[in-house]
């Protein structure tokens, strides 16, 4: 164990509100977005987070171990989701012209439609869900707070 562990006070009462308040909020939120984003698309928000990693990487394609890392899904999470979105024919699969063990997700006109479609409802959700609850002052804060937590920086281009 390293001497942080063995340092390291028990979580305060506070401490301990705030951790939960943060769970329950983000569960109810994201399964009302997910919800929204279903009935309004036909989209989950799994879905939805693929497509916008897509929209905005390079060429709109990544290596499907990178879309992986990107979402927080395992290989098979990830297998499975793109499968779906394949059928839709909103992802394609391409292969490297330079590796051919190398296979990329691509996003098709349909995905950048889907998903330029989605964007506009999703991110007034997002305003009405999260963000109306604060005030400008208020968001930078939580921005801030929330931005020291350990891996809150690594996906930026999921909100939308």
């Amino acid at each position: 164990m390293s001497s942080q562990v063995l340092t390291a006070q028990p979580i305060s009462e506070p401490g301990l509100q705030a951790w939960i308040r943060f769970l329950r909020a983000h569960a109810a939120i994201t399964r009302e977005l997910s919800a929204r984003l279903e009935a309004q698309h036909g989209l989950t928000l799994s879905d939805y987070d693929v497509l916008i990693q897509l929209y905005h990487a390079e060429g709109r394609r990544m290596r499907r171990v990178d879309i992986a890392r990107q979402v927080l899904l395992t290989a098979s999470g990830i297998t499975r989701l793109l499968e779906g979105l394949e059928r839709a024919g909103l992802v394609a699969k391409e292969r490297c012209q330079s590796d051919q063990r190398v296979t990329y997700a691509k996003l098709t006109d349909l995905g950048i439609e889907k998903c330029e479609g989605a964007r506009a409802s999703h991110l007034a959700d997002v305003e009405e869900l999260f963000a109306a609850n604060f005030d400008p002052t208020e968001r930078a804060a939580l921005a801030d707070l929330l931005g020291r937590l350990p891996l809150a920086n690594t996906s930026e281009a999921c909100s939308g």
